[in-house]
């Protein structure tokens, strides 16, 4: 248990070290996605669902988490065009 906490908490510095010269965007999206990434663990964990499936969810979080915060600071959404592609414009 002891190395896996001393894993976590090295893995921990070295990610905020990598932080340091990102712009503010940049660090939002981040955050958020980690939020998503954890909602999506917790919801896979309520839900019953096997490590594969855990997994699945904590990267759609992750992704959809990073994807709100862009577009909250850039106040563009992006839109299906119909044809299989996407434009953005604002939300």
């Amino acid at each position: 248990m002891k190395t896996r906490l001393t894993a976590a908490l090295a893995a921990s510095a070295l990610v905020l070290a990598g932080c340091q010269n990102m712009s503010q965007q940049q660090q939002d999206q981040i955050t958020a996605g980690a939020i998503g990434a954890t909602a999506g663990v917790v919801g896979a964990k309520i839900l019953g669902a096997n490590a594969g499936w855990t997994m699945v969810a904590a990267a759609a979080g992750a992704a959809t988490g990073a994807l709100i915060a862009r577009n909250q600071r850039t106040g563009e959404c992006a839109y299906s065009d119909g044809r299989g592609g996407y434009y953005t414009a604002a939300c």
